[in-house]
This record gives structure tokens, sequence and C-alpha cells, in this order.
């Protein structure tokens, strides 16, 4: 089993800046001078309001900074409509919750470009993916700090580390094929037709016609969940064309091709706080399930999920996401050589 960090934040006023510092003094850090470092982690959604402040990410780029390296900030596009599917969007998505050059005092970018095309394919070599199309970030950057706000998630049970660095590198056309094997299927009694799957569909799939019920385009539909996440009835569900551990497996092949590419240079830290039922992609009621507990960090990203799970305690996730085969995510990681075969996780 690897050694963690851990700083808890008891007795602490938010935002926990000192304990993330205190965190920070622990690594031994991979970083030489005049390296630039990319820290890839999430601003949040437009009107989301779980995502983490930018005081952590500032306190990354000053320790970074304290050591001789060049930070920057980086996250990539999305599927679903909102404030992220554009980079420009994504930008002032952004600066409205804080995340600007000039407070976090370094550049911050949008790794698969402008128009979605700064992307590059890596091997992966894998059951699903033989190769993996990510944003080009990797010449931009010697090293990384990946960052990343612990919590639940709908289809991958929770979102940490893994998934911070699998979906958070992949370019839009990765995120579509480990999104593919799933679409939404309607409980019409509990459907109000309130027409919002159809209003926020990136890609036309859902309409409805007055007094019908909504309809699905299948031809269409590119499995982003959109729709069934932000459904106020809960009236969609997801049906999975394959076995629900196909999104596991591509999730953490994904991640694995990235790991291979950033080992060794990266540092992992996850922040247990404000733990809500859904990601930071959702805007409205994200209801926190859980107590703060602080920041764990590491340098492998699969363990410090593992470790993650374990302080948190992976059924209080599992009371409202219920079904997930998220333990798949830690096997196969085994299974691919991602995570040492001795290490049993949880």
């Amino acid at each position: 089993m690897a050694d963690f960090l851990l700083e808890n934040i008891a007795g602490k006023e938010k935002p926990y800046v000192e304990s993330l510092r205190k965190l920070l003094e622990q690594f031994q850090s991979p970083f030489a001078p005049d390296d630039s470092v990319g820290i890839k982690l999430h601003w949040g959604e437009r009107d989301n309001r779980s995502y983490l402040p930018a005081d952590y990410a500032k306190e990354i780029a000053v320790w970074l900074q304290a050591q001789g390296a060049k930070p920057f900030v980086f996250d990539t596009t999305v599927l679903y409509s909102g404030g992220r599917r554009t980079a420009e969007d994504s930008l002032k998505t952004a600066a409205d919750h804080g995340y600007t050059a000039d407070f976090l005092g370094c550049p911050i970018i949008v790794a698969d470009g402008m128009d979605g095309r700064d992307i590059v394919s890596i091997p992966a070599d894998y059951k699903h993916f033989k190769t993996v199309q990510v944003c080009s970030v990797f010449d931009k950057a010697k090293g990384f700090v990946i960052f990343s706000h612990f919590k639940g998630h709908m289809v991958s049970l929770f979102g940490g580390a893994i998934k911070n660095i699998s979906m958070g590198f992949a370019s839009r056309a990765q995120k579509q094929r480990m999104h593919s094997d799933y679409h939404p299927v309607l409980t019409q009694n509990k459907c109000t037709r309130c027409g919002i799957c159809v209003d926020i569909c990136p890609t036309k799939a859902a309409s409805i016609s007055e007094p019908d019920y909504p309809e699905y385009d299948l031809k269409k539909c590119i499995g982003c969940a959109q729709c069934i996440a932000m459904c106020p009835e809960l009236a969609l569900q997801i049906f999975w064309n394959s076995d629900m551990m196909v999104f596991q497996e591509k999730l953490v092949e994904t991640a694995a091709a990235v790991w291979k590419k950033i080992q060794g240079k990266t540092i992992v830290i996850n922040a247990l706080l404000n733990i809500t039922v859904e990601c930071d992609c959702l805007g409205g009621n994200n209801p926190v399930i859980s107590p703060d507990y602080g920041f764990i960090g590491g340098y492998q990203p699969v363990e410090v999920d593992a470790e993650s799970l374990k302080m948190i305690g992976p059924d209080i996730i599992e009371k409202v996401h219920p079904g997930i085969p998220w333990q798949r995510q830690l096997s196969y990681a085994r299974e691919i050589g991602f995570i040492s075969p001795m290490n049993k996780g949880i």
C-alpha cells in the first residue's frame, strides 16, 4: 500500500488554504526550476455552486512558483450544452467563478484549443481502446498537478483523480466514445412534460410536441446524460446497451493511457470538501452528502481515489447512486497494470 499525504481541516474555517499549503509542503516535488507545470482541475459549470473556489488553485500555483516552476491551469471542453461546451464559454465560466490569470498569478487555458482541435492520439492497447484521443497538452508541460474535487457521480459513482484525468484530458470525441454505451429511458408517469431535456440536449436528440411526452432520437444521442442528470422529476434513467461495467473500464483505460505519459512527473491531490451527490458539471441544487474531511495527496491516482473512498465510506455515495459497479474501476486498474496487483484497494 502506498503512503498517503493526509491533511484534515478539523477546527478550521473555509476556504482551507492553510491545510492545502501544509499538504503541499509534504510532497517530494518532481518538478525542476523552469518546468512548465499544468494544474488540471474543474472550475465548475455555469450556475454550479459546488465547485472548488479558485483560492486552492492559486495556492498550488504559488507553491510551484516558489520552486521556480511555471504553472498554468487548464481544463477541456465538454459534450453537453452549458457554460463549457466551447472554449470561449468555458473561459467565461472560469472567470465568473474566480479563475482568472490575474487572481491565480498564472495563465489559464482550454487545453483542447479554442476550436476543440488541439488534440492528439496516444497509444492505449487495451480491450476497448487501442488509442485514445486527448488534448495535446503534453508538449506544453513538463509535469502536472491533478487537483480533483472528490464527489458523487451518476455513472461512475464517484468523481476524483481517475475521472479528472480520463474525462478531463479527453477530446470531445473521446468523451463520446466513453459515453456511447447508454441512452435515456423515460418513465412517463413521472414526466411533467416540462421540456428541460429538450432545451439542454446539445444534439437536438430530444423533442416534444404537446400533448405528447418527450421522444429521444437515439441516432442523434451522444450519451452525455445531461438530460438524465437535469430532469427535475427523475423521470429519465440510464438504459445500458451493454454491461454497465464497460463504462467503468473505458474510463480507466483512458486515464491509464494518459498516466503512461505523465507518471513520474505528476502529483495527485483530492479535495474531500463539499462532497455532493453529483459532479460540478451540473447547475442548480446539488446536495452535500458528507462532511468535509480535508485533502489526500499522493503519486498515483487510483490509490488516491481508493483512499478517498475509504475515508468517506462508499456506502454514503451508494445510497444516492445505487447499483453502480464502481468496484470495477479498481479491479480493472489492477488488471491492466494501472495500479500494482498487490494493492487490493477497498
